[in-house]
């Protein structure tokens, strides 16, 4: 199942990693990630353990510190022993933005929250929250795409066929303006730390 955070990730990442290495090493990397895993470079970043395989190729135990590098640009993650509750600040300033327009926009807000606690199909979401149709699949699908809602199993319909169900990828967001700096923290829930291919895989090889 796609894990919602590296889907949200993703984007900002694969910018990091271009600045990071340009282009001759890029393209070089790009070429061996075909050959051996059949996968472009977005792909091998949401499957991040092979990414991972082929920077070692052509870096050896070099890899580790570019890949702290790649993500300290994107994310910081704060764990706290106390609460065992994992808090990732959103270091990328597109990836603040995506927080902030969802939740300065009252649908996005509403379908985030009847998500919260429960996982839901988009028709009840939709219901739960008297959105329109049209608009109200337009904004789930935004945050489908953007990583902000995953999905985590089925319920059957009423025809018999099995419908995804949905829920966010966090518990709690903070938001904090700091001198000019508005930073967004966000309380991941567990699970998605612990199945996020690209958080293990750094933290394993840090």
């Amino acid at each position: 199942m796609e894990n919602g955070l590296d889907t949200l990730l993703v984007p900002s990442l694969r910018k990091s990693i271009e600045e990071n290495l340009g282009n001759d090493t890029l393209n070089k990397i790009e070429q061996r990630l075909m050959e051996r895993h059949g996968l472009g470079l977005v792909q091998a970043i949401k499957n991040f353990h092979k990414f991972d395989s082929v920077l070692r190729e052509f870096f050896g135990a070099g890899a580790d510190g570019l890949e702290q590098k790649f993500l300290q640009k994107v994310v910081s993650v704060e764990k706290s022993k106390q609460t065992d509750s994992n808090w990732i600040q959103m270091k990328d300033p597109e990836l603040a933005r995506i927080f902030l327009e969802s939740f300065a926009d009252q649908d996005k807000k509403a379908i985030l929250g009847s998500v919260m606690n429960d996982s839901l199909i988009i028709a009840k979401i939709l219901d739960s929250c008297r959105i329109p149709q049209t608009s109200g699949y337009r904004k789930i699908n935004y945050l489908i795409n953007n990583g902000l809602l995953v999905s985590n199993g089925f319920e059957l319909a009423h025809d018999g066929k099995k419908v995804k169900k949905y829920e966010t990828i966090f518990d709690n967001v903070k938001v904090d303006i700091i001198k000019n700096d508005v930073e967004v923290k966000v309380q991941l829930k567990t699970s998605l730390l612990a199945n996020s291919s690209i958080l293990q895989t750094v933290q394993i090889n840090s």
